[in-house]
């Protein structure tokens, strides 16, 4: 039997209840509809082999969260990012699904049975009702006592007070037992306890003799640790000293041929750099930098001006020679003209 399960309700007590009520089946067609059309028309039935809230397996290592703990928001996240990429996966492989193709126009689609028998399809779903009465129970007697079968015959004898067990004698080998036994423990006790003070007092006298040895062995090796660094020592400063004494031989002979080198080396040099004019007379130099560029460039203005004045004076002698040439030529026809 199928049914909907509804929402949990807290009962009063703190535990949770569920309420299941019977509903009658929807009516729906032979054939499954698409995926799509089922989730948004039809509800979800109650099966607990889907319900997520149904624990499986066992339950003694699974980590129960509290009541009142709040669930994380990146897994929740988490698991709704999933859940719709399965959703939209889902309706890719629906799209991409061979179907029936389209009715043409004027036509529809029906559903026709392809089974050998057919049968009749009705939305009605015949049921049968059937009552089975069972008798009452009855109490279950009470067992009765089990009494074991007689064999062989009975026979009795009399036994008179003291035939069998005398206290007095008969307690005697047990109490020299006993007293002979709590002697004997008390004195392996005491042996035992005379064994372990010896023992420790061994004990101590080893402990005293390897801490001797042990002092011995720390004063030995801070000697040895005080000859390495002081044998360390002198021989890093012999080795510095050495090092000084080839630096200064090194530098004694860089200087011997340094001195040697540069005898013959000083003249030539300050006769070069004097060719190249690095050591000069300061006022040759101010009038080389100074005096002869203003003088030039003065030079240069003034011969500048001469030579506009002149192209000036050109100008106007062409001038005037162009239109006293250009009068001469109209007054010559004129002449001819008269004669």
């Amino acid at each position: 039997m199928t049914s909907v399960l509804q929402p949990q309700k807290e009962a009063p007590n703190g535990t949770y209840t569920f309420a299941s009520r019977p509903r009658p089946v929807q009516n729906r067609t032979k054939y499954r509809e698409p995926a799509a059309e089922q989730s948004d028309g039809q509800s979800n039935y109650g099966n607990i082999m889907y319900d997520r809230r149904v624990v499986r397996g066992n339950t003694y290592a699974q980590h129960i969260l509290p009541v009142a703990a709040q669930p994380d928001p990146i897994e929740v996240q988490r698991q709704q990012e999933s859940r719709r990429r399965s959703v939209a996966r889902k309706r890719a492989m629906e799209q991409f699904r061979p179907r029936t193709p389209e009715a043409l126009e004027g036509r529809k689609h029906i559903d026709v049975q392809t089974e050998l028998y057919l049968e009749e399809l009705n939305d009605r779903v015949e049921d049968t009702s059937v009552e089975c009465q069972t008798d009452a129970f009855l109490d279950k007697p009470a067992t009765p006592l089990f009494i074991p079968a007689k064999s062989g015959k009975d026979v009795a004898t009399q036994i008179e007070e003291g035939e069998l067990f005398d206290f007095d004698m008969e307690v005697r080998p047990v109490l020299e037992v006993l007293v002979g036994k709590t002697v004997e423990q008390a004195l392996l006790e005491v042996m035992e306890e005379e064994e372990l003070a010896s023992l420790r007092a061994q004990q101590r006298a080893f402990e005293e003799l390897r801490n001797a040895e042990l002092v011995e062995v720390q004063r030995l090796e801070e000697q040895e640790r005080r000859h390495r660094e002081e044998k360390e020592r002198r021989i890093t400063q012999q080795r510095e000293v050495l090092k000084k004494e080839m630096e200064t031989a090194d530098k004694i002979a860089a200087r011997a041929f340094a001195q040697h080198y540069l005898a013959d080396l000083l003249p030539s040099v300050y006769t070069t750099l004097r060719e190249h004019g690095y050591f000069y007379d300061p006022v040759e130099r101010d009038i080389e930098t100074g005096f002869l560029p203003w003088l030039m460039a003065h030079v240069s203005n003034t011969l500048e001006k001469r030579y506009v004045a002149r192209a000036v004076l050109d100008m106007l002698i062409h001038d005037v020679t162009q239109k006293r040439l250009e009068l001469f030529q109209q007054m010559q026809p004129h002449d001819h003209s008269t004669q």
